[in-house]
């Protein structure tokens, strides 16, 4: 493979690297490599970042991207199946358009255009869609990060959350078989969530509890 004569061009090889080595919570469970610690979103903000730098002249500050965005892991299958669109550089251009939808009816006009261009979206991209949709309910409430599977999850709160503390205390005390308050910034819960549909609306349920008392 010869090398990139350009920045594009790099950009081009890591992001068709990580279709192929597996994007960690996009993928499901299994996938490995550091996009599994940071999530996809960031990664390609980390990414688009490096590269304005050093167009620039200037040195990626990598510490300071890795302190942006939210991490949401529900360890599901949650992409943009091959089957559904072969061209890996139109996979690209959606995600990071999906990564860029800062509201529900941005959201919403994606779906609408992806359906227009490309026929009814498969279960995967649905979930690609649902994931979207909590972060977005996540970066309300100053959340860093929401993770769930098949037994509970927890969320971890930033500094910043608009979250008041007795409202996580409150929840706690009235049913404390269920939620649990650990290192002062997470919010653990425990409960069956063995199916897609299941975990993606009892998160969404406590998120939306959550942004009604915030």
């Amino acid at each position: 493979m010869p090398l990139p004569d350009h920045l594009g061009s790099g950009f081009t090889l890591a992001t068709n690297d990580l279709e192929i080595r597996g994007a960690g919570e996009l993928l499901g469970e299994e996938q490995s490599g550091h996009i599994q610690a940071i999530g996809f979103t960031l990664y390609l903000e980390m990414l688009d970042r490096a590269v304005k730098a050093i167009r620039n002249g200037a040195k990626p500050d990598l510490d300071a991207a890795l302190n942006t965005g939210i991490e949401v892991n529900l360890h599901l299958p949650a992409l943009i199946p091959n089957d559904y669109l072969p061209d890996v550089n139109m996979r690209l251009t959606l995600y990071k358009r999906l990564s860029n939808c800062e509201t529900k009816q941005h959201l919403h006009e994606l779906q609408v255009e992806m359906i227009d261009r490309f026929g009814l979206l498969p279960e995967p991209v649905k979930t690609l869609f649902e994931l979207a949709q909590l972060r977005q309910i996540g970066e309300q409430l100053g959340l860093k990060k929401i993770e769930a599977g098949p037994n509970g999850g927890r969320l971890q709160f930033t500094a910043n959350t608009t979250v008041e503390p007795i409202t996580i205390i409150k929840m706690v005390q009235n049913d404390p078989s269920t939620f649990r308050l650990q290192n002062n910034d997470q919010l653990s819960f425990t409960m069956a969530m063995d199916t897609a549909d299941l975990r993606i609306a009892l998160v969404n349920d406590i998120l939306k509890k959550l942004l009604t008392e915030a």
